[in-house]
């Protein structure tokens, strides 16, 4: 199993809009196969700053959607309202 967090921080003007549009897709995402688990995760100090935590089958289920029409739709949204460029990590779960 994959363990894949992904650390995104939000113009805070955009903060809601980005909360909006990930409750209307988020069950698009968790019908991809090999996902496991999917959360959203908002810092307790900075609003602005949320965490995907979500974990896959294996890497190449990951891979997938990272290449799926439904990435491609979704992530150019997010990414124009992010303050900074994501970090993101794929851990293995021991």
């Amino acid at each position: 199993m994959i363990l894949r967090l992904v650390k995104m921080e939000f113009m805070s003007k955009n903060t809601s809009e980005f909360l909006t549009y990930f409750e209307s897709i988020s069950h698009k995402i968790k019908q991809m196969p090999g996902l496991v688990n999917l959360k959203l995760y908002q810092d307790v100090n900075n609003p602005n700053v949320f965490f995907t935590h979500s974990t896959w089958l294996n890497e190449e289920s990951l891979e997938k959607y990272k290449k799926s029409k439904l990435f491609g739709e979704v992530w150019p949204k997010i990414k124009k309202l992010f303050a900074s460029e994501a970090v993101a990590w794929s851990l293995n779960l021991k």
